[in-house]
């Protein structure tokens, strides 16, 4: 039985969906104002990893990632470069969708972005004004009034009382309370704009992921996950205005993923200490990273530094080391042990899915990965050969899969490996020949494009890296 930690009850409970056989999935996606970072990729590749086991598991999963593509920080950044604000977030949503493809994630069901989803909107905002949820000020703003949601805080665990205390209203601002958090935002001059009830204006950032769920996936979901930093005061108002608009509980449980720190700090634009994740791809592999987040607990914060990350690559490589070929003179195991390989293999797929069904411990999943890759390494070295090999490498392969990690470098793929092995072979035959002169050349060559050869008495193998 699958079991989830929800940030909202702050229990991990078994995992029940709404429609049998169905995951209805919405994560906050970015805001487009720049490059997206790795702390960006920490929270795709959680979500992406989760969505992987849930189809494993045989569910159809609609997963939802949105795109906020009008926001105070894109108008900015717009205006500072001297750009139109809507190129401008084309032109980084064209990058992250890039972005994800490198990291190997799987793409979203829907991309909703809030500029396409405005009649929704503002039908929502209106219908939480006569509810009585919500109201116009004069400035052509309006608020939604916290102090009619009785729950408010409740992800979160804040008490209104002492949120108060510390909040601060603008001059600008019109509010009843000092909570009351703004759904539409009256026209300033020289930005976006859009036509409503209340005048031109463009919608505040909570109530826009409100209306693309509702739009995307309907009135209830059964999972809703984004980073913590979201926790409060995002998603805790997104639940005070979803519930308010249609009476119904939200999301059966939220996840949120902890933050990737850099230097004990976490990295974010405005502490300018970020990584861009095209600028990690240009140094390390896509596997590194998703190994990063696959070593640690979704929820705790992740450290990054090159001390993690090359421990990191170093389980990749270990990884890899399991689908290496035999060597071209085993002789094979006997009957029994080559058995007992297949059955080491179907054990550790076992102990592979208590782990994840313990709310995504992909730690403790990855420490099953490492039983097969060491049955595998004992086997190859005890003279199996391929085809005795392959049923345990094809588990591997699987439950890789399953993770999300490709288990290629940079410089190849599977596309390729025929071609390896011809080169190997007619090394092999140079060597027969006592040509070492093209031997070595042929080993100098692959050894130029990551390809690594390891002669022992037993034959030649080779591996990536």
């Amino acid at each position: 039985m699958l079991k989830v930690y929800n940030t909202l009850t702050r229990k991990t409970e078994e995992f029940q969906t709404l429609e049998p056989g169905v995951v209805k999935m919405y994560v906050c996606g970015v805001t487009v104002y720049n490059d997206a970072h790795v702390g960006h990729a920490m929270s795709a590749l959680v979500f992406d990893v989760v969505r992987r086991y849930l189809e494993f598991r045989g569910y159809k999963v609609k997963h939802v990632m949105n795109f906020t593509d009008v926001d105070d920080k894109i108008i900015a950044r717009a205006n500072a470069l001297g750009e139109d604000p809507f190129a401008l977030a084309q032109r980084y949503i064209d990058d992250y969708r890039q972005n994800l493809l490198d990291l190997n994630i799987l793409p979203a069901t829907s991309n909703p972005r809030a500029t396409q989803t405005m009649k929704e909107i503002i039908s929502m905002v209106q219908g939480l004004i006569e509810k009585g949820y919500a109201y116009p000020a004069p400035n052509g703003d309006v608020y939604f009034r916290v102090t009619k949601e009785k729950e408010y805080g409740k992800l979160s665990g804040r008490k209104l009382e002492d949120m108060q205390a510390g909040a601060r209203i603008e001059v600008e601002e019109q509010k009843e309370h000092p909570m009351d958090f703004a759904l539409w935002k009256g026209a300033k001059p020289g930005e976006p704009a859009w036509d409503s009830p209340w005048g031109k204006g463009r919608p505040g950032w909570h109530i826009e992921c409100s209306a693309m769920n509702l739009a995307e996936l309907g009135e209830q979901i059964d999972i809703h996950g984004g980073g913590n930093d979201l926790i409060f005061p995002h998603h805790e108002n997104e639940i005070a205005q979803s519930e308010s608009y249609t009476g119904k509980p939200f999301s059966r449980y939220w996840m949120h993923n902890g933050m990737l720190q850099l230097g004990g700090e976490k990295m974010s634009k405005s502490l300018g200490n970020i990584i861009s994740i095209k600028e990690f791809l240009s140094k390390r592999d896509a596997d590194v990273m998703r190994m990063l987040v696959l070593n640690g607990t979704y929820r705790a914060p992740l450290l990054f530094n090159d001390e993690t990350l090359d421990a990191a690559q170093k389980n990749v490589e270990r990884l890899k080391s399991g689908l290496r070929p035999a060597a071209p003179s085993a002789s094979g195991l006997s009957a029994e042990a080559a058995s007992a390989l297949a059955s080491q293999a179907e054990s550790a797929k076992g102990s592979f899915t208590d782990a994840m069904d313990d709310d995504f411990n992909t730690a403790g999943a990855i420490a099953a990965l490492f039983e097969i890759v060491k049955a595998i390494n004992t086997a190859r070295d005890s003279g199996a050969n391929d085809e005795q090999l392959l049923p345990a490498q094809n588990m591997l392969h699987t439950l890789t899969g399953v993770l999300g990690l490709r288990l290629r470098d940079k410089k190849g793929s599977a596309d390729v490996d025929p071609f390896v092995n011809l080169l190997i072979e007619v090394r092999t035959e140079a060597r027969k020949q006592k040509q070492w002169a093209m031997s070595d050349l042929i080993r100098d060559r692959l050894k130029e494009l990551g390809v690594t050869i390891e002669d022992s008495k037993d034959g030649t193998t080779w591996r990536w890296g």
